[in-house]
Order: structure tokens, then C-alpha cells, then sequence
């Protein structure tokens, strides 16, 4: 048994002329987190559900635990758990009764549904009254808790989580990264696609995707090491007017790459000497420090460059 629970080779999907996902290779390891970002039409969940075998790769190779997906379906189907971006279980049904049709797709018996039912709605601290209500009455943030349950209820190995945040508070979002971190904790790999990049620092490793291609894949700290031997420059205008005619100046100039964070312009010179020839230029117009990368300067400078040197 290696290290590596997913294994994807070459990987290409195509929808009739449509490259969807196009040759990608990449490896998770067992237990580890594991981000998959990009933005809406990267190819993200076409690779989620083609690793599933939900669809069928046009070409390439993807094992699970030494299986090729493509001809070990119904031996890997109790190896993992697959919740979608979109609430999938049934609004006019109870939590308990969307508990019981879950467990029957995997051939459970009522007495194992139960026991295991009791242990996941412990683990993800469920109210009682919860259990008993029609899901449709219930918040935004409850149901995605519910569709967690059904995903843990045949104790996978391998869990998919597509999006599982968007849309809820910034309270469901804390609760269900502390639910993400303990199942890692107890041994489950958790292959995650989100758009948000605070989430992604909790990564163990995270891979970029942009129109069907990997374009970065490591830790977080591993990449920004990668595409920032210098830090980027936050630029803090004296007046606002002032910030689409600093940005047009910088970006005609070609000093390198720019991108407005708010009221400020974030910017990711070539050279710092020109750099500062700019600014003491426009001193009245703004001021600036050094800042620490982020993520979303990762995702930024990845998109602008091709990817890592």
C-alpha cells in the first residue's frame, strides 16, 4: 500500500469539442488535506466526479487505493464519500428519514444506520431538534451539516467536499473547517474545492486549476515561497479618486503586476528600483509598505505568469 491514496495520470475529459480537463497528473497522500481551487469553469468538479467515476475520463488514468477507477467501481464505492455543491437530499423529508434512504444506497441495514447516525450526528454536535424536522424548514447552514452526515454515514476513507461553505455565515464556515480538521485527525483524506482562499491556508497541499490545466500544486507556504522571492507592495491612496489613474500609470509603465484589494492597489514589481521611482513620482498621491503574500496573490500571479517556474 503506498502513500498515496488518489493517484490522477494524464488525466483529459472532453465534452464533445469542449477540453474540460486537459492531461493533469497529481497525487494525495493519505490523511492529508487537500485543496483543489480555481475559478468557476477551471475543471474543478469535472475532476471530482470523473475520480469518483461518476463520469468516465476521455483519456488517462485515476486509482484509489491501487484501483483504476474505471473498472473498480463497486469496490471503491465504500471507500468514499462524494457531497456536492448542491444540496442533493430531499427538502420535504425529515434529517432522520434523509439519514435512512442515504444509508439504504449503500445497502446498509436499519440497525447500522441507526448506530452510525447516532455517532455522526454526535461528531458534528447536531442538535436533537434538528433530527426530527423537515429539512426544508430548516437554515442554510443546518443542511449543509445534514448532507455531511449522509456523506459520512458509511465511514469512507476518501471524502469529497465540492464547496461545502458557499453561501453559509462565517460561523458555519469556522464549525465546519473545525468538523474538516478532526476527520483528518482521525485519519480521513479530505479532497476540498472552494473559493474561498482563507479557507485554503488550512490546506495541506492545494493544487491551482485554470481551464482544465494544473497551474501550481503545493503547500500554501510552499507556493507563495514559489511566486514571491520579493513581497508585494500595498499602495494606500491619499485620496480616492486617486487609485484608477495610480493603476492605469503603473500598468502603462510596465513595472509588473497590479490588482485592486478594496480602497487600495496591491502591486508585484519587476524591479523594487523602479518601483520606488514611481512612488516618490506620485509621493502625494499615495503611500506604501511591503505585506505578506497571500493566497489570492498566489491565484493572481499564477493566472498572469503560466503557472510555477
Amino acid at each position: 500500500m503506498t502513500n498515496n491514496i488518489i493517484e490522477v495520470k494524464n488525466l483529459t475529459v472532453r465534452f464533445g469539442n469542449f477540453k474540460a480537463v486537459d492531461g493533469i497528473s497529481f497525487s494525495v497522500k493519505r490523511g492529508e488535506i487537500f485543496g483543489f481551487l480555481g475559478a468557476n469553469g477551471a475543471g474543478k468538479t469535472t475532476t471530482i466526479r470523473t475520480i469518483c467515476g461518476i463520469l468516465n475520463p476521455t483519456s488517462g488514468q485515476v486509482l484509489i487505493d491501487g484501483h483504476d477507477v474505471s473498472t473498480s467501481t463497486a469496490v471503491l464505492k465504500p471507500k468514499i464519500g462524494y457531497m456536492s455543491q448542491k444540496f442533493t437530499l430531499y427538502p420535504d423529508l425529515t434529517v432522520r428519514e434523509n439519514i435512512y434512504f442515504a444509508g439504504s444506497l449503500y445497502n446498509m441495514k436499519r440497525e447500522d444506520i441507526a448506530k452510525r447516525a447516532r455517532t455522526v450526528f454526535d461528531f458534528i454536535d447536531m442538535e436533537e431538534r434538528h433530527i426530527g424536522g423537515v429539512v426544508k424548514n430548516l437554515s442554510g447552514g443546518v443542511k449543509q451539516m445534514i448532507a455531511l452526515c449522509a456523506t459520512l454515514l458509511h465511514d469512507p476513507q476518501l471524502v469529497f467536499l465540492d464547496e461545502p461553505t458557499a453561501g453559509t455565515s462565517p460561523k458555519t464556515r469556522r464549525d465546519f473547517w473545525r468538523l474538516i480538521k478532526r476527520l483528518s485527525e482521525n485519519g480521513k483524506t479530505i479532497f476540498l474545492t472552494t473559493h474561498y482562499m482563507d479557507e485554503a491556508e488550512y490546506c495541506d497541499r492545494i493544487v491551482l486549476m485554470d481551464k482544465g490545466s494544473i497551474i501550481a500544486c503545493d503547500s500554501p507556504e510552499g507556493l507563495k515561497k514559489e511566486f514571491f522571492k520579493q513581497n508585494p507592495i500595498e499602495l494606500y491612496m491619499n485620496k480616492p479618486d486617486y487609485l484608477i489613474g495610480v493603476k492605469a500609470e503603473f500598468d502603462s509603465l510596465g513595472l509588473g503586476l497590479s490588482a485592486v484589494f478594496g480602497a487600495n492597489l496591491r502591486v508585484f514589481p519587476n524591479d523594487y528600483e523602479s518601483f520606488k521611482k514611481f512612488a516618490d513620482k506620485n509621493k502625494e498621491k499615495f503611500y506604501y509598505k511591503e505585506t505578506s503574500p497571500s493566497l489570492d496573490d498566489v491565484f493572481l500571479k499564477a493566472l498572469k505568469s503560466g503557472g510555477a517556474k
